[in-house]
């Protein structure tokens, strides 16, 4: 059935990763996917924090940039380094700091955030929960950069399928693909950004952590599903009763969420 549908079976598009290159500086798309994520999710939360009736502030959103994208970077990548391939970085150190040759984790980053948000939230003393609501609903709009990204890098791409709108991807043989990334791009991003806007116009949002808990169940469901049709890393394959590091690394998130969703309200901390 698959080799059927070979000859209709959609190229890879032709997208060079470096947007530029002088000399031995190059911009790369998996950067500027980063950066964008950043920047627009920074001023999305800067324009919730000024027009909701919020604690926080907008100066107080600007000035944790810095500790969101210390975050992202450094827990992204050590989360990739430790959870999918360590025999590798350890026998190849110098590699850990090539982040522009792809290789990011979102658990790591999440990790990361989440560290960074505790430590920025208790340096100004500010309500945990309530800024954790503000910053997942922007998170999002990373995530759908980031997958974006991944596509162009023609990586982390799916399994072999004989739908019509699968992709011949170099590096992944002869064979039609799920363009997996996309499809992390539509539910991570754009689907649970949508749905976090709307569940923040309820009441449910006057629970401090509803929303935190939300993105967190939301991303866990979201990226389980995309993991049957995304190919297995062919260095972990897949791990206890089937399933990929991905499903395992979304569980305890998943559990996370449901716990914020479901508990009592109390007072904020």
């Amino acid at each position: 059935m698959i080799l059927s549908t070979l000859f209709s079976a959609i190229a890879f598009p032709e997208i060079d990763p470096v947007i530029f290159q002088i000399g031995p500086f190059a911009i790369r798309w998996y950067a500027l996917a980063y950066v964008a994520g950043l920047i627009i999710g920074w001023r999305l939360m800067m324009r919730l924090a000024g027009s909701e009736n919020s604690r926080i502030s907008s100066k107080q959103v600007d000035d944790f940039l810095i500790w969101a994208t210390l975050g992202v970077i450094l827990g992204g990548r050590l989360g990739y380094v430790l959870f999918y391939k360590p025999d590798y970085y350890i026998s190849n150190p110098a590699e850990i700091f090539m982040v522009w040759q792809g290789g990011m984790s979102f658990h790591g980053g999440f990790l990361g955030v989440v560290l960074a948000t505790i430590l920025y939230c208790r340096f100004q003393k500010i309500v945990i929960l309530e800024f954790g609501d503000l910053l997942a609903t922007v998170v999002p709009v990373g995530l759908f950069f980031g997958r974006i990204a991944n596509f162009i890098n023609g990586e982390l791409y799916g399994r072999t399928t004989d739908a019509p709108w699968g992709m011949i991807f170099p590096g992944g043989g002869d064979l039609p693909r799920h363009p997996s990334q996309l499809y992390e791009a539509i539910l991570e991003g754009a689907v649970l950004f949508v749905i976090l806007l709307v569940f923040r116009k309820t009441r449910y949002a006057e629970k401090p952590g509803f929303i935190m808990g939300l993105f967190f169940a939301g991303y866990a469901i979201a990226r389980s599903i995309v993991e049957f049709f995304r190919e297995p890393d062919a260095y972990l394959g897949f791990l206890i009763g089937g399933l990929t590091m991905g499903q395992l690394l979304s569980l305890p998130i998943l559990i996370v969420g449901l716990y914020f969703m479901l508990r009592p309200s109390r007072k904020a901390v």
